[in-house]
Formats: C-alpha cells, sequence, structure tokens
C-alpha cells in the first residue's frame, strides 16, 4: 500500500490506475519488457504541475491597480488600520474593562515616576525629560499600538545605548573642557567678537547649555530612529527580527546590563569620574572607579546600602507572592520619597557632599525640532537602537497576543514604535521600546485595553505639573540603585544556563558569546557580533550536517537512524542514506566524503583500483605469469551492495554546485555498477534536478516519492535479474 501525495491512500495498483484516469493526476505505467524491464511492479507517479505565474510585468501592474485604486471601503480599512484605537476603543466594555485598566494605569504609573528619572540619567539627560518621554509614549502608542498589553516607554539597553552616544557627542563639542577653556571659548561667543572659533563649533554650540545640548542630541537620535522604524514598517522588513534570536537577544540583554550596573557604581560610591564610552567602556570604568576608589562618599555608600536593603526583598516578596497580591507593592516610590524627606531634612548635600538630582520643572517646554546638523554624527548610531526597538516591542506583542487569544499586525507595531520615538522628539524626548517588567505588572494588575497606558499618563502628567520640584533633594545614588535592582532579572539568565545547555548547546554558546561581546567591547559591537555568530553557527550546522545511515523498521513503511535507534532492519545489497542539510557550495565536499565513508565504497577509488588491476592484468598475460587469476578476481570481487538509496527529506534546496555534485556521484557510482536512486525529493528540488538536467532521457523513473518504494524498486530489478526476490 502505498501513500500517495495530492490523494488519499490508494489501495492496489489497480486503484491507484483508476484514480488516475479519473483525476488525470497521476498515470500508472509499466515499464517495458526485455532486458529493460526492471521491475514490473514499479510504478511511475506523475504530478500534473500547477500553471506558472503571470509575468512580472503582469503581476507589478496587476498590484499597482490593486494599491492605487479607491473606494470607501477600501479607505476606510487604511484608516482603521492605521489607528487601531478605531477598531477597539467602539467596542470597549466600560462595566468590564474599566476598573482594571484604571488600578493597571495607576500601578504603572507609579512605579513608572521613579524609573523615568533613574534612567535618564542612564541615558545622559536630565530627569524632567525621562518624565516626557514616558508621558508622550504611552498616549501615542494608545493610538497606533494594535497590542492590547505591552507597556511602551523607557527601556534600560535603549537608554544606555542613548547615554553612549550622548556622552560622546558632548566631548565632540567640547562640554567636557576645562573650565577656563570654557571661559576663553564664551568670550569668543561674546556678541562683540565676530571672530569664531572652529573648535568643533564649540562658541556656538555654548549658547546652549551641557543639559540642553544633551537632549538634543538624544532628541535628534530618537528622531532618525524613529524615521528607521516606520521605513521599516513601510517596506515591511519585519522579517529583520528573525535574524535576532531569543538566545541573542536575552545574551544582549545581559551584558548591556553589565554595562548600566558598572555605569552606576559611581554613583553608589559618590565619585565624580567621566563616564567612559566607546570600546571596552566597561573595563576602563572599572579601572576609574578603583583608581578613585578612596575619594568614596560615605554618605551616598551607607544610603545606597540601606535602598538595597529595602529593595531587593521587597522586589522578591513581590515576586513570591504576586499571586495572592491585587498589586505589588510599589516599593520604589516609597523609597524615592523616604530618601528624599532624609536628603532634604537631613541636610545630606550640604553637611556629606552628596549628589542629589536638583531642580526639576514643572509643566513643560516649548516643542523644539531635532538638530539637523546632528543628523550625520547620529545617524548610524540610530540603527541599531532601530532595530533593538522595534524587535522588543514586536516580540512582546506577539507574546501577550498570543497568550490572551487576539492577533497584532507586526507592520503596525513598527509604525506604532516608530511614531512613538518621532512624535516625542519634538518635546524633549529620547528613545522608547516596550519594557517587559512594565509590561508583566501591567497585565497582572488587570490591564484590558491601552486605556491603561492613558491613566500611566495622567499618573505622570500631575507628577510633571505639581510634584516634580519636590525631588530636588533626591540623591542620585538611590536613582543607580533602584536603575540596579531592576537589572535582577537579566542578571538571573544565568541560572538558566544548565538547561539551556542541556536543550541547546549552540543557543547557550550563542547567549554566551553576545553577552560577552555586549559587554566588554561595547554594546552595538555586540549586537553585530552575536548577529554574525548566530549566522555563523546555521551555516557551521549545514556545512558538517548529520548524515546517518537509515534502517528500516519492521512491518511499516518508515526508516530511520541506524545509529540513533536499535532493532532496524536493512535490505540486502541496499544502502539508505540520509543527508540532513540543504546540499549547495559549503558542504558539498561533505556531502561526497561522508557518502563514501557511510557506504565504505569510494568510486574513485574503486575505479583507480580496478584501471591498475587490469593494467596489472594486461602485463601478466604479455609475460606469460601466473597473477592473473588473481587480477581477475580482485577486478571483478563484489562490492557488497548494488543500489544506494539517498533520502532527501531534508535537503531544502540545490544550487548549481549541489546538482553537479549529484551527477558526479551517480556517474561515479553508475561506473562501478552502483545505482543511485532519490527520494522524497521536495518540489523545489525536483524542478532544480529538472532544470539542471540531472536526468538523462528515460531515466526519471529513478526519482521516488518515498524510500520505501525506492527500496522495493531496487529489490524488484535485482530480483527479475534472478539475484533476490522483491520484498514488498
Amino acid at each position: 500500500m502505498e501513500s500517495m501525495p495530492a490523494s488519499p491512500v490508494l489501495q492496489g495498483v489497480l486503484e491507484m490506475a483508476e484514480m488516475a484516469e479519473l483525476n488525470n493526476i497521476h498515470s500508472v505505467t509499466e515499464m517495458p519488457e526485455g532486458d529493460d524491464a526492471k521491475c514490473s511492479f514499479h510504478h511511475r507517479m506523475f504530478l500534473e504541475p500547477q500553471e506558472k505565474k503571470s509575468s512580472l510585468k503582469a503581476l507589478v501592474v496587476k498590484q499597482a491597480k490593486k494599491t492605487c485604486s479607491c473606494t470607501p471601503d477600501k479607505v476606510k480599512d487604511h484608516v482603521l488600520g492605521f489607528f487601531p484605537v478605531l477598531q477597539w476603543l467602539p467596542k470597549y466594555k466600560l462595566r468590564e474593562y474599566l476598573l482594571g485598566d484604571i488600578m493597571s494605569g495607576v500601578i504603572v504609573g507609579v512605579l513608572l515616576v521613579p524609573q523615568s528619572i533613574a534612567y535618564s540619567i542612564l541615558a545622559g539627560v536630565e530627569p524632567i525629560y525621562g518624565l516626557y518621554t514616558s508621558f508622550f509614549a504611552s498616549i501615542i502608542y494608545f493610538i497606533f499600538g494594535t497590542s492590547l498589553h505591552i507597556s511602551v516607554g523607557i527601556f534600560g539597553v535603549i537608554c544606555l545605548m542613548v547615554g553612549q552616544v550622548v556622552d560622546r557627542e558632548i566631548q565632540r563639542a567640547g562640554y567636557e573642557l576645562e573650565p577656563a577653556a570654557l571661559s576663553i571659548l564664551s568670550a569668543a561667543a561674546a556678541p562683540g567678537n565676530s571672530t569664531i572659533s572652529p573648535l568643533n563649533q564649540t562658541s556656538q554650540e555654548l549658547l546652549c547649555d551641557k543639559s540642553c545640548y544633551a537632549i538634543r542630541v538624544g532628541a535628534t537620535m530618537t528622531f532618525i530612529a524613529g524615521v528607521y522604524q516606520v521605513a521599516m514598517g513601510f517596506f515591511q522588513v519585519g522579517f529583520l527580527s528573525v535574524y535576532l534570536s531569543d538566545s541573542l537577544l536575552s545574551g544582549f540583554v545581559t551584558g548591556a546590563s553589565f554595562t548600566i550596573l558598572t555605569s552606576q557604581v559611581k554613583y553608589l560610591l559618590g565619585l565624580d569620574i567621566p563616564r567612559s564610552s566607546g570600546i571596552g567602556s566597561l573595563i576602563t570604568t572599572w579601572i576609574n572607579i578603583f583608581r578613585n576608589i578612596h575619594k568614596t562618599n560615605i554618605c551616598d555608600l551607607i544610603t545606597s546600602f540601606l535602598c538595597f536593603l529595602v529593595l531587593i526583598p521587597t522586589k522578591e516578596l513581590n515576586e513570591h507572592f504576586k499571586s495572592r497580591l491585587k498589586a505589588p507593592i510599589p516599593v520604589e516610590l516609597v523609597v524615592v520619597v523616604a530618601a528624599t524627606l532624609a536628603s532634604h531634612y537631613g541636610k545630606l548635600r550640604e553637611t556629606y557632599g552628596s549628589s542629589i538630582a536638583e531642580h526639576i520643572p514643572t509643566g513643560f517646554l516649548p516643542p523644539h525640532p531635532p538638530d539637523w546638523n546632528l543628523i550625520p554624527n547620529v545617524a548610524l548610531d540610530a540603527v541599531p537602537i532601530a532595530i533593538i526597538g522595534f524587535a522588543i516591542t514586536v516580540s512582546l506583542s506577539e507574546m501577550f497576543a498570543k497568550k490572551h487569544g487576539y492577533s497584532v499586525k507586526a507592520n503596525q507595531e513598527m509604525y506604532a514604535i516608530g511614531f512613538c520615538n518621532i512624535i516625542p522628539s519634538f518635546f524633549h524626548c529620547f528613545t522608547t521600546s516596550a519594557a517587559l517588567a512594565k509590561t508583566l505588572v501591567k497585565e497582572s494588575t488587570g490591564c484590558r485595553t491601552q486605556v491603561s497606558g492613558v491613566v500611566t499618563s495622567l499618573v505622570i502628567l500631575l507628577v510633571l505639573l505639581v510634584i516634580a520640584p519636590l525631588f530636588y533633594s533626591l540623591q542620585k545614588c538611590v536613582l543607580a540603585v533602584i536603575t540596579i535592582v531592576n537589572l535582577r532579572g537579566a542578571l538571573r539568565k544565568f541560572k538558566d544556563l544548565p538547561k539551556m545547555w542541556h536543550l541547546s548547546r549552540v543557543d547557550t554558546v550563542i547567549w554566551l558569546v553576545t553577552m560577552a561581546a555586549s559587554s566588554l567591547i561595547s554594546t552595538e559591537i555586540g549586537l553585530l557580533v552575536g548577529v554574525c555568530f548566530s549566522m555563523l553557527c546555521v551555516i557551521f550546522r549545514t556545512q558538517r550536517p548529520e548524515a546517518p545511515l537509515l534502517g528500516w523498521v519492521a512491518e511499516s513503511e518508515t526508516y530511520e537512524s541506524l545509529s540513533a535507534y536499535k532493532n532496524l532492519q536493512t535490505k540486502p545489497g541496499i544502502v539508505v542514506f540520509r543527508f540532513e542539510a540543504p546540499l549547495y557550495y559549503i558542504n558539498k565536499e561533505c556531502f561526497k566524503s561522508t557518502l563514501y565513508k557511510q557506504t565504505g565504497v569510494n568510486p574513485v577509488w574503486v575505479k583507480a583500483a580496478k584501471k591498475k588491476a587490469a593494467k596489472t592484468m594486461l602485463k601478466e598475460k604479455k609475460s606469460g605469469g601466473n597473477q592473473t587469476d588473481i587480477s581477475m578476481d580482485f577486478a571483478s570481487e563484489p562490492l557488497g551492495f548494488h543500489t544506494i538509496v539517498i533520502d532527501c527529506c531534508a535537503v531544502q534546496f540545490l544550487d548549481t554546485a549541489g546538482i553537479r555534485t549529484l551527477k558526479e556521484v551517480c556517474k561515479d557510482y553508475r561506473e562501478i555498477d552502483i545505482q543511485v536512486l532519490l527520494a522524497q525529493c521536495n518540489p523545489s528540488v525536483r524542478s532544480s534536478l529538472i532544470r539542471g538536467e540531472f536526468f538523462k532521457e528515460g531515466e526519471d523513473h529513478l526519482l521516488f516519492h518515498s524510500v520505501h518504494q525506492a527500496v522495493a524498486f531496487a529489490l524488484g530489478v535485482k530480483g527479475h535479474g534472478g539475484t533476490s526476490n522483491p520484498d514488498n
């Protein structure tokens, strides 16, 4: 009984022939009589190909007409697709959803206030800009996003990458010069002086102070990153995210977390050291820390220690009892309020010289466009930021959509996160993306829709309009502790390494390489190293793939690896070989060498040995020696098998080198009287073989739809010759 593709199971040859006649899809023919009658029971299966698609020109014209046509329904679909809020908001169930959305929005907003202030320092800008960023991101994603659950806002790794570029551009602009140099440059910029210093155009730029210039750099890079993300959505290149595997992203985030932790240590100790950037910044920062550790501010150190004692146990309790707690304890806000009060009434800055957040203004600054002159400086830096931002946002959106039973559109998510960066860049904001920790809190506290994001924005708006100046005396070491404590999730990945190693050693190595490169070299180079290494792993795995010999599972039509399973049977005179990778230029030599090794017969060597034996026999005949019989016996010595069946089920594609390799293998084995049969070739491989003229005229019957069919054919050929009986 044979299972035929595109048809039900057919009982016997007669039923198969009848079905072929009825459907005109399969035809059953018998081999000709005589010496060419290899096996009268072997039936060839023909598949009628689909009609070829229209020409490229016709497809382009058809698509252009479809795209350019304008109907009311199409306009409505485009509008609803571009503004998903118009689809779900009219269906909003007020009584069922509102309470959960308000509760989750308030809780996330309360958690987001201290984190926004803390991550602003990580991004190299003033605390107020972190609040601006969180406010605008939640509102804009509410309009454009398709996910009902993710929380879009500040994300530690993105803030780190922004901060590295901000620090670099500040140094380039001369803001890190000595005070004497700054006074000279300021004098050069005086109104009565028409001479402008050419040094980085600093004389003009100093009209905007350091904090102003920092957010100008951050906003410009945010604008460019948003443009990249919108462009990726427009050109539908969301497939790029497939090159960022889970292990790669996890390793990248963990490696970046080490860099974030290192950058915050100076605040824990109260050290005033410059922020290192570029290659090897992690090592350079630790060297500077140990060189200046004798200058540690004891007040900041004690405050940091006390904050750790409060934050870490409470965070652990939140996670341990999250199923019982209706809402997590807002311990970060409690710590911020308590630390601010202690710093203010204890006069820690005046008495001990502690570094504080200083003035945080209320309200909003006037909109300001990005600095177009900075675009050439930051355009390249915005690429990895844009890719990481959209990859994390899309992956989180899909994860929570699958969990709650709805769908998201990847391209619309790229539009959403792109606009979450483009629009806020005009309002003094830096780059945003989805954040896993806040999304988990949002989901666990009853979030049903993105209305909770609007509630979060209202909480932050309240802080911006009223409460922000009250954080004047907040120590920076407290913000550093909040940042470091929120890295626990990424740093805990080390506990998962044994399990990951057990599941996939390749993924574990990718994780380790990406993590090490991201922390020890730089975040951008680490991401590139991770992507390249992942692709190399794929190439190496196809370069030397598994290639076992197969055995027959009794009372079935299944063939499995002899090295993997016991009690498999082999058919006399037949070797079944499976190559578990595409056959292309990289692994063609591996295919040949593995095939020769597994079968134990290298046809090139056999032919050479036969030629040598023939020459020896000829010489002996001429000389009248007595070794002719020995040479003839060697030349006619049987090889142990007469057929090789190559199982091509795992060969996804062939290139020209692969086709040429198959031709050579078949030709070489044919010359030593061993036939090669191909089985289970997918349509792409069959098409490549036909285009590559693999089959000589009349040889297309050597291509089989199953290994069992090929083995039956080989046994039938031998049985017809009188050597053995066919085994059906």
